[in-house]
Formats: C-alpha cells, structure tokens, sequence
C-alpha cells in the first residue's frame, strides 16, 4: 500500500471519528444545557416572569445587537460589561444590602469583616442552590431575592433607555439613547439577563458546580474556578509538550531523507496557462475584495474610537446615525466576508487552470454568483441596521435583520441565501475540476484535497441553519462555533493549504510526489487538533466537564503544528529565490511567509495564552481575546487571502509590471501596523484586566470604572499609530491592484494577450 493511500486512509478515519465524537458531545449539550423554567415565582406565590418574557427578552438582546453591545457568558463586545457577570454583581450586591439595612439598620459597604463575611455566607446559600423543579418547571426564589431583581431590573430599564440618571453610563458604554425605546421590550430583556446570570451561579443538580462551570469570577457568590480547570489546563500543557516531541521526531526521522533529484523549469510554467473568460471574470470579486476591506477597516476604527468618546466620534454625534453595536456588527462580519470573497474567488480562478477545462456558461455562473454577493451584503447590512435602530419589528427580525449572534449576525434568509450561493460555488468549481479529477495525473490527490475541501467549505457553512429562534442557548453556541471554527478556521485552511500545493507544483518548484504527501501530512496534523478543538470555546456556556475535558486536550494539538512553522515559513522562502524568473511571484510568496509567523505568534503563542481552561476562565472576553483575534484573524486568513489574490492576479494578467513600491508599502504596513496594534493596547490592557479579573472578580474588569480609568484611556488611543500604519498598507494594495487596469505597464518584448489589449483600449478610451 503506497504512503498517499496510507494517508487518505488515516484522514478519512480520523474526521469519521473526530465528528463522531463531535456529534456526540453535542447531544450531550442539548441534555446538559442550563433549563429555561415555565415561570419564576416567589416563596410566598407570586409569579415574577414566564419563559415567554425571557424568550421575548432574548429576542429583543438579539434585535438591538445582541453579542455585539457587551457580552453573555463572555462571548461578544468589549466596551460595555458582561450582561450576564453584571447581573450577578447587581444582584448580589443588592440582595446583601437588603439583608444589612434589615439585620444591621446600615448598608452592606458599612459593616465590619465578620458581618460581611455572614452575609456572603447566607447569600451563596441563596443564590447556589438550585430551585427548579423539573415537574412544574418552575424556578423558586426568595421574597428577598425577588425584591433584587426588580431593583436590578429597573436599573437596566433605565440604562437600555433614555433616562438621564444613567446617561454617563450610556455613554461609558458607547451605547446610543433609547437603544430599546419599548420599555416592555426593555423589561422583557432584563428577564433574560437575570436567566444567564441564574446559570451562572445555580448549582447543577448533585454538583458543586455551576451551569457555566463556575464562571464568572465573582467572590461574593462563591464563584471560583473548579478543580477541573487547573487539571485539565495541566494535562492541555502535557499533550502540547507530547506533541511538539512527537511532531520533533517525526521530523528527525523523515527531514533529509533523498528524494529523486528535481530540475527546476528554465522558465514561468504559469504563463502558458489560458486565461478563460471565466477566470478572467473573478477579476471582480478581487474588487470586492478590495472595496470590503477598506469598508472593515475605516468601521473598526471608528468601532475603537467609540471606547474612549462613548457615542461622539470626533466630536460628531454619530451613534444616533452609525451606533457602536452596528459599526462593531459590520466590522466583524465584513472580516469573514472578504476574506471568504479572495478565498471564493481564488478557487473559481484555480478550478479551470488546474483542469484546463472551461465548461459552458461558467462565465455566465461566475458573474451571477459575484452579482449574489454583492445583494447579501447590502440586504443583510441594511437588515441589521433597521433591526439595531428598533426600526424592523421583532416579528421580522429573525429572518431579516439582526440574530445577535457574533460572526453569524446576518438574518436567517440571508444565511440561506448565502448558503445557495456557496452552493452554486461548490457546482461551478466542481464542473471545472471534474476532468482533472477523472485523471491519474500525479497531481490528482492534491485535486482532489482541493475539491473535498471546497464541498466541505459549500457544506459546513449549513450549520448557520441547524438553530432556531427560540433554541437553547447552550446548542446556539455549539452550531455557531461549528461556523466560526471549523468552517473559517478548518476547512478554509485545508483548501488553502492545497491551493498553495498545487500553485508550488504547477511552478516546477516542488515535486508532485513530495508535496502530496506534505499536504496530505500537514491536512491531518491540523484536523486532529482541529475538530474537537471546537469545544475549547464552550467551556462556559452551560456545557458539562466532558467538553471542558475534550477541549482543553485537542485544542492544544491545534498548537503543536504550528510550533514547526518555521520549516513551511523557511520552505516559502527558499521557493522564492530558486529560480530568476520566481522573481515573479516575490510578494504573493512573501505574504505567504507573514501567514507562517502570524500562525506561530497569533494562532499559536497567543492562542495558547488564552485556551487552557484556566486560562480562558478569567480572560474570556478580556482584550486578550481580541488579541488572538485580530492576530490570527488577519494575520493567518487575511494575508493568506492577499497572498492569493496577487498569485491570480500574477496568472490573469502575467505580463504587466508591478508596481514593488505599492506592494512593498502594504506588506510591511500591514505587519508593523498589526504589530503595534496588539503590542501597544491589546496586550497591555488585556493583561491589567486579567488583573483586575483575578483580584475583584470579572465584573470589575468590564465595568465602567475600570474602563474609564487614564490609563485604559490611553491605552486604547495607543491604537491609532498601528491603525493609521495598516491603513496605508491596505490604501496601498488598493492603489497597486486598481493600477492593473488604469495605468497597465507591460513587461519590455511581451506581448499583449487579448485580456490586456482590450484594457489597454478602454483605458485610452476613457482618457
């Protein structure tokens, strides 16, 4: 049995059983997930709330930004608090200043340690033990905790609307007035945020432990990390440690090993590829590309600058026309969306050049599926900018406007219509492979890698579809990381691991043999770590140990890899300079080279810094988290996806000149820019929050006195001179791919292709 057929073999049998397992932890969230009650009564009879006012709650959380205006257990915005942590605090704090004024006829910040210490005592007692009853579904509490809650609630009426006793905080919060202008709709909501904070701090049924594994951090209700955390985040060092030594000696045993001596071609194989009219139609979608993360970048600094001048930016009252949950919306869903467009359109480009095949009205299909993208953009963006403005109905908002949920934002008719669309990506590539995928070419195993994963990118984005309005949370946060890890941070990185494969292949560069089995290798080291990695993002979203177990353990072998990146980073640059004419493709190579530090620093090291469950139990929706956001985010995906949109552009116009000052300005711009961005704020200020997390408890670190303090204040304008770097990086790619087709420079003895002439002819035209 050859190696290639050892390798399939072994990849086919480890996604069978790491989604086996995948699957079966998911039935068991569906099992474990916090209850959502009947009804909350009182001691004495008297219902509070029904599950209809918490479910009309979370729709209303939903329709106004959801996880993009704060967070629930820990997952979304960073400028206002923890709606689920600051309930809790509020509500703690209320209820023991309830019970001092009754007991001790003075507040609770008034009375000595050991009073305190009784009160703290009394309201863990209160508040942990757990008082539903499965056979009325009903959720019991004290007439004393009642009278809390509405005092808390009352409180969060007042904030979500336009009173002017908490205006201040409004604005610390950058959210706009009358961000729910309802005030039932405003009550409503609050019912839902004391739910996540009751499965926050209620006890699981013979456990001592809480629905969301005791976080957050809050002392007065006893909330500390349990054993499990420090057990699992040892054992998550172990098996990194274990695999680097494994990946080290596999490398020992294979590296040097003599392969069939490989002659490098004597010119640019790439340009004696046909350019189809349907690669020369991806030509748009590398605008787009262009054009969204332009649009990403100006939203994001002007989503940062709403944390230091709450709802003015400059000056100008912006929040009533462009609010911070929205702005914050676009930015991160326009990230994905341009990323995935130079990804879509790199395989709708690479599907007939790999082939040599172009089917019958593939134009046709490219054109229409770049004509879909543009209406979900604008359809979806419209949506959700009526749904936050309380313009839309919630009785629409589902399906049209804004789910709430980061990353996965977007209506559920726009997620269909986007997943047609990925289906009509999925037909048109598949049709232009199918005859390279008939062959026994030696490069059909890396066609067919390239393939499996463009199915898997067309399939896996589905599981945006598999929740309903009105499911548990728990399995919400399940399907969404489905979308956001595995089919951003997976397949998309198998697909692009191939692409580059056969790129270095079609170049001469690699032999076919060789660079099979390294993709086939590289593909299984990166799944088994990353498919039931997934779950190191619910350790605290109501899931049981069992996840917190199996997370803490894969996700550290997503690192290891990546500890040995420096080889692939290394390979790159060798590739570069093998031949004179690799000249060619010097920057695309280059960004590739970015994509292998920014895997070691942002995915790896940063990574790592916050997915151990201890780790991720206080820095859970701290800056840290951004850190490793923005770093891998861009710094893996992002360059990679500049990097192939310059080798199409490289291959669909082979015979320009480029500009190396344009691209040389944008790389290293784009790096520094990047650089200070997460050294001089995101690091820092992350770090004094995991700070003030470990000693006051999570609340303190999202709360408005913390944030507003000089120091977070200038920390987060320390991000302008990484912003205003990366700006011009992008202004200067922007400039070089527009200058293609306005000020087109042919190499000196090339020949025009058609393609070029009739550019050069428009562009006369026009002047």
């Amino acid at each position: 049995m050859s190696n290639t057929r050892k390798l399939w073999i072994w990849l086919f049998a480890l996604l069978a059983t790491s989604f086996a397992v995948l699957l079966l932890v998911g039935r068991d969230i569906s099992i474990q997930a916090p209850p959502l009650p009947e009804r909350v009564v009182t001691q004495s009879g008297q219902t509070l709330f029904t599950r209809a006012d918490m479910q009309l709650g979370r729709q209303v959380w939903q329709s106004m930004g959801g996880m993009q205006l704060g967070s629930i257990w820990g997952h979304g915005g960073y400028v206002a608090p923890d709606w689920s942590a600051d309930w809790l605090h509020r509500e703690s704090i209320a209820l023991l200043d309830l019970w001092a004024r009754r007991d001790f006829g003075q507040g609770y910040d008034n009375l000595g340690p050991e009073q305190q210490a009784g009160l703290q005592r009394r309201l863990q007692t209160e508040m942990r033990t757990n008082s539903y009853d499965p056979q009325t579904e009903a959720i019991t509490v004290s007439d004393d905790r009642a009278a809390a809650i509405n005092t808390v609630a009352g409180h969060y009426v007042s904030l979500f609307g336009n009173d002017p006793a908490t205006a201040e905080l409004r604005e610390n919060y950058a959210m706009k007035n009358n961000t729910v202008p309802d005030e039932a709709y405003r009550t409503a909501m609050t019912r839902f945020f004391w739910w996540t904070a009751w499965a926050a701090t209620t006890e699981r049924p013979e456990r001592e432990t809480t629905y969301t594994n005791n976080w957050p951090s809050e002392p007065l209700v006893g909330n500390r990390p349990p054993s499990t955390t420090f057990i699992w985040s040892a054992f998550s060092v172990t098996f990194l440690l274990a695999g680097i030594a494994l990946l080290g000696w596999h490398h020992a045993m294979t590296h040097g090993r003599r392969e069939t001596p490989h002659d490098l071609p004597a010119s640019d194989p790439l340009r004696d590829v046909v350019v189809t009219p349907s690669m020369r139609a991806t030509a748009k979608y590398f605008w787009v590309v262009l054009a969204l993360f332009l649009v990403q970048i100006f939203l994001g600094a002007m989503t940062a600058h709403y944390q230091v001048e709450g709802q003015l930016v400059y000056g100008y009252e912006a929040a009533e026309i462009l609010p911070y949950s929205i702005t914050r919306t676009w930015h991160t869903q326009l990230a994905v969306l341009w990323i995935a467009t130079a990804w879509l359109g790199t395989g709708l480009y690479m599907a007939p050049a790999i082939s040599g095949y172009e089917p019958r009205f593939q134009a046709f299909g490219v054109n229409i599926l770049w004509a879909c993208l543009l209406i979900i953009v604008i359809g979806s963006f419209a949506g959700q900018w009526l749904a936050v403005m309380q313009k839309l109905g919630l009785e629409r908002n589902f399906w049209f406007g804004h789910q709430g949920f980061e990353y996965v934002d977007m209506g559920r008719f726009w997620q269909w219509f986007l997943f047609i669309g990925l289906m009509i990506w999925l037909v048109l590539v598949g049709r232009a492979l199918w005859p390279a995928l008939r062959t026994n070419s030696e490069s059909k195993h890396i066609t067919m890698l390239f393939f499996l994963s463009t199915v898997a990118i067309g399939l896996f984005y589905g599981a945006a579809l598999l929740w309903n309005e009105h499911s548990a949370l728990s399995m919400i946060e399940y399907w969404r990381w489905w979308v956001v890890h595995l089919w951003v941070e997976g397949f998309f990185e198998v697909f692009a691991t191939a692409v580059i494969a056969f790129l270095f292949t079609r170049l001469g560069l690699i032999p076919i043999p060789t660079a099979t089995v390294a993709v086939l290798f590289a593909t299984i080291i990166f799944m088994a770590g990353g498919v039931l990695g997934t779950l190191h993002h619910l350790y605290f979203v109501g899931t049981s140990i069992s996840v917190l177990a199996l997370g803490a353990s894969f996700s550290a072998l997503e690192v290891v890899p990546l500890a040995y990146i420096g080889y692939e980073g290394y390979a790159h640059w060798k590739l570069s300079s093998a031949t004179p004419w690799m000249q060619r493709y010097k920057w695309p190579v280059r960004f590739f080279l970015a994509v292998s530090f920014w895997n070691l620093v942002g995915a790896g090291l940063f990574g790592f810094l916050i997915n151990p469950p201890l780790s991720l139990y206080y820095m859970q929706g701290l800056n840290l988290t951004p850190l490793h956001g923005h770093t891998a985010l861009f710094g893996v995906y992002g360059m990679l996806g500049v990097g192939l949109v310059l080798f199409c552009l490289r291959g669909m116009l082979p015979n320009l000149v480029w500009d190396e000052r344009a691209l040389r300005i944008s790389f290293w711009c784009f790096n520094i820019g990047l650089a200070l961005m997460a050294l001089l704020t995101l690091l820092p200020l992350g770090t004094i929050q995991l700070i003030a997390a470990i000693d006051k408890g999570y609340w303190y670190a999202r709360s408005a006195e913390f944030m507003q303090q000089p120091l977070v204040d200038l920390l987060v304008w320390m991000r302008v001179p990484g912003d205003v770097v990366f700006s011009i990086g992008a202004l200067a790619l922007a400039w070089f791919v527009a200058s293609l087709w306005l000020r087109p420079r042919r190499e000196p003895d090339a020949l025009p292709t058609a393609h070029e002439e009739k550019t050069e002819t428009h562009a006369a035209r026009s002047n």
